[in-house]
């Protein structure tokens, strides 16, 4: 059996720019490199993740078309710092309480309306 590891998410947005601001100042992801003018490429520090946004074409879906939602881990302890941190971002809070006593959750949206997971 091959075992492959989830090598990025690429998601359509409807302002490059606006996405791309919302994700650095929500998540700290970083610009990795740009593939032309409608395609930026950003990382985490914390490991080999990838989130692709894609500027979407007239009548391109974005958010909803098929995505629950995707996950960021904000580590032990710093989830209220991390809902502060993304609502400054201008995202939405949707939902916030635990899955288990241990597990802290919070679902925000961006400035798309894709669905963002927080948890520790």
């Amino acid at each position: 059996m091959i075992k492959a590891k989830l090598n990025h998410v690429n998601i359509n947005v409807s302002d490059l720019d606006r996405s791309l601001r919302f994700y650095q100042e929500a998540f700290g992801l970083k610009v990795a490199f740009r593939g032309g003018p409608s395609m930026v490429f950003l990382v985490s520090d914390q490991g080999g993740d990838i989130l692709t946004l894609c500027k979407a074409a007239d009548g391109e879906p974005v958010a909803g078309g098929g995505v629950s939602h995707f996950g960021f881990c904000v580590g032990a302890g710093k989830m209220d710092e991390a809902v502060l941190q993304v609502e400054k971002a201008g995202g939405k809070l949707r939902n916030r309480g635990k899955h288990s006593p241990s597990e802290p959750f919070a679902y925000f949206s961006d400035p798309d309306g894709y669905v963002i997971e927080l948890g520790e």
